[in-house]
């Protein structure tokens, strides 16, 4: 249950133009939904003490470090503190390489920092623990069941139990965080990055027992430094499979992936995680079992089957990647035909490029404040288009209106900052750029509607004007916007009305408007509650951005 702090002014009459999109907030001087002043509104869940985040992550952490410092005991009581030492210092140096990896694929709508922490401290001390103690008592039962010799158990071990046991112990992070913040997990990307970070924190742990295992062997053998175990360990588990258990583990991401891009009730939603968990068990057992084939073998499980799937698994999650700038493309057009965007916004924001150019142009003309604001901006801009398209499958919750709301809140608190960068951005990308439609096309619309005084489709489109004379093809200010039905105007279609388009500059009279009448509309539109911006301009002026051209 939701309750949220706002005013108990009721909205203001009349229905909307489109159900699916709260109604621009220009068209009165109050959004539809009567929000009062950014400052004011928050969105504000009702919890139980027990249900208290800070509270939560204290005693989610506490037991992670107690589970690290366990597992430091254990490694040093078997490879001694010199081994510790040495099999950190090595174990330590894929770790930067993975992570970025995995960070780098997540910059579209990049995972909490505490999540990503969560994952890799999962993996590194709690996961490991786990499998240390399971496959130690396994291998006793194994020798003591069978009676096997030592070898024996050990090969049956990590064939079969410990795939079992850490493909669980590590899809538990994936599992914890699917259920506990699903606002988070959003698609096949979001879970090959956690199920990635989790693999990473686990790997990192094991190579250190490994790596000082190895170490100690060699001191045993009279070794003065590194040995040539240390050094065939090294190769193997750090120069040549360093990516293994990422792979495993991604495995069951993609499983939890799919079933967040699900319908609720749907067969798949369930399957596919179980699925993907059974896949990386086998691929798992496989891998471990190549070890009793001999090098040969283990040469030919690695050049055959593991090489190609990791290429496989790149390749799948850059795709993931380029799919959700897609995503990013077709669904934010129909906010910005409700007025809450600005046309070119959903190219910059659907384009690593765009992006960056928005934040550099931001930090160049108002400083860091401004580039971290465009930061947010297309952050929430993200979330929203991931929303609608959950929306658009069915895929989402009963809080989907107070989500899409408080987002349009962000969004709109700090537009008079990051949109003149974004527009910016857009336009300095090479046109044409691969956006929402093609010229002359129709864009695609949500639910088969036209929204908010848009022109049915044969009527006049955008380009009325030349190319350029004006951004994105849109007709001269002044000139009828949208066939003169300025964004749900009651006149009739085609006929001019008086009040103020959304597209014109402020305090632009439209045709047939007494100069006085407009001066006052923008007067009071300038006195609304949501003129006032968290981020005021670092200098006085117009936003020196200019407004069409290619620039570099």
């Amino acid at each position: 249950m939701s309750s949220y702090s706002h005013s108990p002014d009721p909205p203001l009459p009349g229905p909307a133009a489109h159900p699916d999109v709260p109604e621009y907030p220009e068209r009165r001087q109050e959004p539809s939904f009567a929000l009062p002043a950014p400052g004011q509104w928050h969105y504000k869940p009702r919890r139980h003490f027990w249900e208290n985040r800070t509270l939560r992550l204290v005693v989610l952490f506490s037991v992670l470090a107690l589970c690290g410092v366990i597992i430091l005991a254990l490694v040093r009581r078997q490879t001694g503190t010199e081994g510790l030492l040495v099999g950190l210092a090595l174990a330590i140096l894929p770790v930067p390489l993975l992570g970025g990896a995995f960070l780098w694929l997540d910059r579209v709508e990049p995972t909490p920092m505490r999540n990503a922490v969560f994952a890799f401290a999962w993996g590194a001390c709690a996961a490991t623990l786990v499998a240390i103690l399971a496959n130690e008592y396994a291998t006793e039962l194994l020798a003591s069941t069978f009676t096997a010799s030592p070898a024996e158990s050990d090969s049956w071990g990590a064939t079969f139990v410990a795939p079992v046991v850490e493909e669980s112990a590590k899809g538990a992070a994936v599992l914890l965080l699917f259920l506990f913040r699903r606002r988070d997990f959003t698609g096949v990307v979001d879970g090959v990055v956690i199920a990635g970070l989790t693999a990473t924190g686990f790997a990192f742990t094991e190579n250190i027992l490994y790596l000082g295992s190895g170490f100690a062997e060699d001191q045993a053998l009279g070794g003065g430094g590194v040995g040539p175990t240390t050094a065939a360990m090294f190769v193997v588990r750090i120069v040549m499979t360093p990516f293994a258990h990422p792979l495993f583990t991604s495995l069951t991401g993609i499983g939890f992936g799919i079933a967040a891009t699900s319908r609720p009730g749907r067969a798949r939603r369930w399957l596919a995680p179980i699925g993907g968990w059974l896949l990386a068990m086998t691929l798992h057992g496989t891998w471990n079992g190549s070890a009793s084939f001999g090098p040969l073998g283990f040469i030919a499980v690695y050049a055959t089957l593991m090489i190609p799937l990791f290429g496989l698994l790149v390749w799948l999650a850059i795709w993931s990647r380029s799919h959700e700038l897609k995503t990013i493309r077709t669904q934010l057009p129909l906010y910005a035909m409700a007025g809450w965007l600005t046309l070119p916004e959903p190219i910059a924001i659907g384009s690593m490029k765009g992006r960056s150019l928005a934040r550099a142009a931001a930090r160049c003309v108002q400083g860091a404040a401004a580039a971290r604001t465009v930061r947010e901006y297309v952050s929430f801009a993200t979330s929203l288009a991931f929303l609608r398209a959950r929306a658009n499958r069915g895929a989402t919750g009963p809080d989907f209106h107070a989500r899409e709301q408080e987002l349009l809140h962000h969004l709109w608190e700090r537009k008079a900052v990051a949109q003149p960068a974004l527009t910016h951005a857009a336009h300095t990308l090479r046109p044409p750029f691969p956006t929402v439609y093609a010229w002359g096309q129709r864009p695609p619309v949500p639910y088969g509607a036209a929204p908010y005084g848009a022109p049915q489709w044969g009527a006049p489109q955008w380009g009325s004007t030349q190319w350029g004379s004006t951004p994105y093809g849109a007709p001269q200010w002044g000139a009828p916007q949208w066939g003169a039905a300025a964004y749900g105007a009651t006149g009739g279609w085609g006929q001019q009305t008086p009040q103020q388009s959304p597209l014109s500059p402020p305090g632009a009279a439209p045709e047939g408007q007494p100069q006085a009448q407009a001066e006052a509309q923008a007067q009071a539109q300038a006195q609304a509650p949501y003129w006032q911006q968290p981020y005021p301009p670092a200098r006085p002026g117009p936003y020196p951005y200019s407004q069409g051209g290619r620039h570099r």
